[in-house]
């Protein structure tokens, strides 16, 4: 990944994660990772513990960004939560989430938000 990508992601994220916090939601984490996997946020929401998915797509020339999420990656991302959780003392009640960011045609705006609670 170029470092121009990899800049271009990593505002994606913070974006989601901001968009995140002022919808309620505690940051845990960020940028988890294990053997099995990587975990873009680990939230909080109430009582529940959520698992954040970030996609970024330049455009939807190839599907929009939630449609990015194939069920290889889902895996992956469960694989990683169950490491996660094990790790905690109590087991929460926990969902996955996804967040597809792109960019904005709106001036003003750097880009475009659309959050999907329970998305797998």
């Amino acid at each position: 990944m170029s470092s121009a990508s990899a800049e271009i992601g990593r505002r994606a994220e913070q974006a989601a994660a901001q968009h995140l916090l002022e919808a309620g939601l505690s940051l845990l984490a960020r940028n988890y990772s294990c053997r099995l996997g990587e975990l873009d946020l680990v939230m909080q929401d109430s009582n529940q513990l959520v698992f954040v998915e970030v996609r970024y797509r330049g455009n939807n020339q190839f599907g929009s960004p939630l449609e990015s999420i194939t069920p290889t990656k889902q895996r992956k991302l469960r694989a990683a939560a169950n490491v996660y959780l094990k790790q905690l003392s109590k087991q929460p009640s926990a969902r996955f989430d996804a967040v597809g960011v792109s960019p904005s045609s709106k001036a003003g705006q750097e880009f475009n938000i659309v959050w999907c609670k329970n998305a797998f």
